[in-house]
């Protein structure tokens, strides 16, 4: 047994639930018992989005339907018979899939990173208050929403629009392609951007502005109703698996609610931050706001919740984005300049001890919008800009300038999210990022002045999954608690180099992003 939180099997407390993810870099899966504890083996299929540099950011769904049924093979094989009572699966937010009437995809998926329909952006909020929108569906209008998306979808490929008869999230793609079934988890519905965050349904208003009709969204399913298949259907399912032949299929969520739930932040107490490939910081609450701050969105997750906080694009992303043009050491090439300069060659220990150091004014400040920012101020069409860049500047100062851009964007939102949500008493943080680079997490510590916490578990997101479907399968049943790292807190003799960095963030951010 590895540890008193992961299991083997004879100490797994049924009933058991499959859990699926897919996220930007894999699709995942593991079992996890009543307790919540992972038990067994995972399973892992890597994958990578299509970017090109006009904003382009795809995935082809049907290589993820057939990852995770090579993933689901993989578990059930390893169940040894053993039966599952729930199949639950979370995937990254904001992607889009038009479908026909037989069901296959007539486009990739449209990942929350693609900003392509940037225009559209901006004609929809010259036609429509921002505002009346954020606080009827939690979001605003930006080019990983659906409205904007869908409005370019029909001026780009007018002939998909014509032959669309469904329009779906990546997970409910996927479970349609495995179950049959038709249905939208109500997070993943939220995401889309067109979800009254008050009903928890569709905003027929919203839906219209985006040029589709009602009956070309699948119903919204809540946290309590699991997929209805059909007799035939599930004959299926039980001959091919039959370890899930009793087991209840739950619409799929966003991974950002999972990730939260996974990481303990399961209610207005506590603050979650994921530090992935992109990050967020999140509350769940079960009193919506009434006024929701410009810079934050508000997502109904169910019938009795909504998670309400701020993502970033890019923080993983960001900081692989410095492993490769500054060459550190966990790059695989260096960058190269004339043929008579050297590349830059940056030792791990170097780059840690830069990151490690008391902060320096000389430090180029770094905004990290490589892809668009979303919160706090949704300029879909920014990107990353480094300043003080001086002739003596190192690789390794730069790359201590992103890792500062990043902890900053974090306290962007930080600093609304307090307001929004007072009663919020901790944060606790997990994600590969803050595994591979703690550093972080001491700058957005000192960036937040707030303690940050980490969670050690790996794949909290598959947990937070699990541990949503257990809410209906075993709600009597006491969670465990994953583990925790040594709380790191902020250092009070660097709160003024933090507050001078983000003021010249935010001048910076006005004078070339601000419309």
């Amino acid at each position: 047994m590895a540890s008193e939180f992961e299991i083997d099997w004879q100490d797994a407390v049924p009933p058991l639930v499959l859990a699926l993810d897919v996220g930007s870099t894999a699709s995942r899966g593991m079992v996890f018992d009543a307790h919540g504890r992972p038990v067994g083996r995972r399973a892992k299929v890597a994958h990578g989005f299509t970017v090109a540099p006009d904003g382009t950011s795809e995935l082809d769904p049907d290589q993820v339907v057939e990852e995770l049924r090579e993933i689901i093979d993989t578990l059930t094989t390893a169940l040894d018979g053993r039966p599952v009572a729930g199949v639950a699966l979370d995937t990254f937010a904001s992607s889009l899939v038009a479908v026909d009437r037989q069901g296959a995809a007539l486009t990739p998926c449209y990942t929350y990173a693609d900003s392509r329909c940037g225009h559209h952006v901006d004609s929809l909020r010259e036609e429509v208050s921002e505002e009346e929108i954020q606080q009827r569906t939690g979001t605003r209008v930006h080019s990983s929403y659906w409205p904007a998306r869908l409005r370019w979808l029909a001026a780009e490929r007018p002939e998909v629009v014509d032959a669309a008869a469904l329009y779906l999230s990546l997970g409910d793609y996927v479970l349609r392609s495995l179950t049959g079934a038709v249905a939208t988890g109500t997070s993943s519905a939220a995401w889309t951007g067109m979800v009254d965050r008050h009903t928890a349904d569709w905003s027929p208003e919203v839906v219209a502005l985006a040029g589709i009709r009602l009956d070309q969204l699948p119903p919204v399913h809540h946290l309590d109703q699991p997929l209805e298949i059909s007799a035939e259907r599930a004959g299926e399912l039980a001959r091919t698996w039959p370890e899930l032949a009793e087991a209840r299929w739950f619409a799929a969520v966003a991974d950002g609610f999972a990730a939260n739930v996974g990481l303990g932040a399961h209610d207005e107490t506590t603050i979650g931050a994921s530090c992935a490939t992109s990050g967020a910081l999140r509350v769940l609450i079960r009193d919506l706001p009434d006024e929701l701050p410009a810079g934050l969105w508000c997502y109904r997750v169910s019938h009795d919740r909504a998670l309400l906080g701020g993502a970033l694009n890019d923080v993983g992303r960001a900081l692989a984005w410095a492993d490769a043009a500054l060459a550190t050491g966990g790059a695989t090439g260096g960058a190269t300049g004339a043929a008579s300069q050297p590349a830059y060659d940056v030792a791990t220990d170097a780059l840690t001890d830069a990151l490690m150091s008391e902060p320096q004014e000389s430090t180029p400040l770094v905004l990290p919008f490589f892809t668009g920012e979303r919160s706090t101020g949704w300029a879909s069409h920014a990107r990353a800009v480094v300043t003080g860049l001086g002739e003596g500047s190192s690789p390794v100062e730069v790359y201590r300038g992103v890792a500062e851009g990043i902890a900053l964007a974090y306290a962007r939102i930080e600093s609304e999210l307090r307001v929004a949500a007072p009663q919020s008493q901790q944060l606790v943080c997990g994600g590969r990022v803050s595994t591979d680079r703690p550093e972080l997490l001491q700058m957005m510590a000192d960036a937040m002045q707030a303690p940050v916490t980490p969670v050690t578990i790996k794949r909290s997101t598959l947990r937070g999954c699990a541990l949503l479907a257990l809410e209906t399968l075993a709600p009597g049943v006491e969670r465990a608690r994953p583990p925790h790292g040594e709380t790191l807190t902020p250092d009070p003799q660097r709160q003024r180099h933090y507050a001078d960095r983000l003021d010249r963030f935010e001048r910076v951010y006005e004078a070339l992003f601000r419309s």
